[in-house]
């Protein structure tokens, strides 16, 4: 059975943070404190050099309505991505008396949706269009801190900074853009609720998926997905890269920027995919052609990963979940050298010399992949 809000489990969870706050709060020090998440005490600290007091109101600001206008307008492809999967999440937690909120990178609100009592003014407040919930303004909050901490956090009653915000529990999750850049924040939020961390998962679970809609909407002529070899690919654990007709990258999304060492850096400017692999763009696009795509790809680090490049017209269908998932066919990494090999041949119109020094091998090696015996000179 779940535990009701006056049970003795909640019971003991509200005065564990009650004594946190008396610790690190009140007395100021700066201690590792038993059930308190160390992010969660970096956020009181930030509060508290703010010049923040617990007990001090709380001005929930909206933007000017110049300030609206440009932020809507900034944000508006985030807005129309997000929706879909923000009313698939309003429907996900109706009857839990939690709603969905989405901000921009700054924590300032763009869209809601689930059901929101418009009676309670602590609803009201927090869902309208333009107000400002980062932790400048509101204090400790799931929007401020995933924002601060760029990782999805679930937050509790009194673990908020202020007294008067002590009624919301909340669990939000950061949202990063193609290019890996912070562009806003998924969050859903109770009042007088009872405590759900799993919402935490649900969250950043509807978060990846924004953003793999958010990477789809680029402008590219190529989508791959990458898993780890023996993973079955076809789901949204994928990683998800975005590639232009030359080969460049034209974004990725979390999971592929993890797998993938030189994405890690947001902003990384333009990077062409023969930078991530030990293979050529060509030989990814000639892949789609085949009547199986799945192929096995070095990574420079000596690694491999499993890839299935997709054409345009299925990524669609795979995004929403209408295709079954693959496994893609691991193709052995001799038999990638050897097409790359006999590619380069081509390429210098059967000049084997040529072919080699582009390589960067010995015709010997060449003449050896190739089944040929070496030609006299």
């Amino acid at each position: 059975m779940r535990p009701a809000p006056n049970s003795p489990t909640t019971d003991l969870r509200l005065a564990a943070i009650d004594h946190a706050r008396r610790i690190v709060i009140q007395e100021r020090e700066a201690l590792t404190v038993n059930g308190l998440s160390p992010w969660v005490q970096r956020s009181w600290q930030r509060c508290l050099s703010f010049g923040f007091q617990p007990g001090e109101a709380v001005h929930f600001d909206l933007l000017s309505q110049a300030e609206m206008h440009r932020t809507m307008d900034a944000n508006r492809q985030l807005v129309q991505t997000a929706r879909p999967l923000l009313e698939k999440l309003g429907q996900a937690i109706s009857g839990t008396d939690y709603f969905a909120i989405l901000t921009n990178a700054n924590g300032v609100v763009v869209d809601v949706n689930g059901q929101i009592d418009r009676s309670d003014r602590r609803a009201s407040l927090i869902t309208r269009i333009g107000v400002d919930l980062s932790e400048s303004k509101i204090g400790t909050n799931a929007i401020g801190s995933a924002l601060a901490e760029h990782q999805p956090v679930w937050l509790h009653r009194g673990e908020h900074f202020f007294n008067e915000t002590s009624h919301y529990s909340c669990a939000g999750a950061p949202l990063f853009g193609p290019n890996g850049a912070c562009v806003g924040m998924l969050d859903v939020t109770g009042i007088d609720a009872v405590e759900r961390p799993e919402l935490k998962h649900l969250v950043a679970q509807c978060a990846s998926k924004i953003e793999n809609a958010l990477l789809l909407s680029k402008t590219h002529s190529l989508m791959i997905r990458l898993n780890w070899p023996g993973n079955t690919m076809g789901s949204d654990g994928d990683g998800m890269l975005c590639l232009d007709t030359d080969g460049m990258v034209m974004g990725a999304n979390t999971i592929a920027r993890q797998m993938v060492p030189n994405l890690t850096t947001p902003n990384l400017g333009a990077v062409h995919v023969s930078e991530l692999f030990g293979v050529p763009a060509e030989f990814l696009f000639d892949a789609v052609r085949r009547s199986d795509p799945g192929i096995e790809i070095p990574l420079w680090s000596g690694l491999r990963l499993q890839a299935l490049p997709v054409e345009r017209r299925y990524e669609e269908r795979q995004t929403a979940g209408a295709v079954r998932p693959m496994v893609a066919q691991q193709r052995p990494l001799k038999d990638i050298e050897t097409a790359l090999i006999h590619k380069a041949v081509e390429q210098a119109r059967g000049n084997v010399t040529a072919a080699a020094r582009a390589l960067g091998i010995s015709r010997a090696t060449v003449y050896r992949k190739i089944g040929q015996k070496i030609q006299p000179r």
